[in-house]
């Protein structure tokens, strides 16, 4: 799990979600988990915990992707601290997080990638970045 240079949003993975304890010691209020072949994980009641099952492989519906993107914006904007995560931690989350940022702050949606990737290890698929992009209208 890391956090987002300058904001209250963590990447992370799905292992990560299987330590509930360290999630809910960072602040974490808000799950977002983007992992189409992950189990839900145990949480705390306390957390608020949305689930868009997404895929890499570039076949998401363009709702299901602005509905992810804008439940990012909304915690975001809110000052909810908020981790987003799928399986690895490297591409559906990252992307999700990007997007979320993207409406949140106005930023293009490659910039808002860039800031985001930035937190650490990355590896995005240029397909599902072109679903996102579509899906914003971008």
């Amino acid at each position: 799990m890391r956090q987002v240079k300058g904001r209250a949003l963590w990447l992370g993975n799905a292992g990560d979600l299987r330590d509930a304890r360290a999630v809910t010691a960072a602040g974490v209020a808000a799950v977002v988990e983007l992992a189409d072949s992950e189990q839900l994980a145990v949480l705390p009641r306390e957390l608020v915990r949305c689930r868009f099952p997404l895929s890499d492989g570039g076949d998401n519906p363009a709702w299901l992707l602005r509905l992810a993107a804008e439940s990012v914006a909304a915690f975001v904007r809110a000052g909810v601290p908020v981790l987003v995560c799928c399986s690895a931690g490297l591409s559906r989350s990252v992307c999700a997080a990007a997007a979320g940022v993207a409406l949140a702050e106005g930023w293009p949606l490659p910039e808002a990638l860039a800031s985001v990737a930035g937190a650490g290890p990355a590896d995005v698929s240029p397909g599902l970045f072109v679903q996102f992009q579509r899906a914003l209208g971008g």
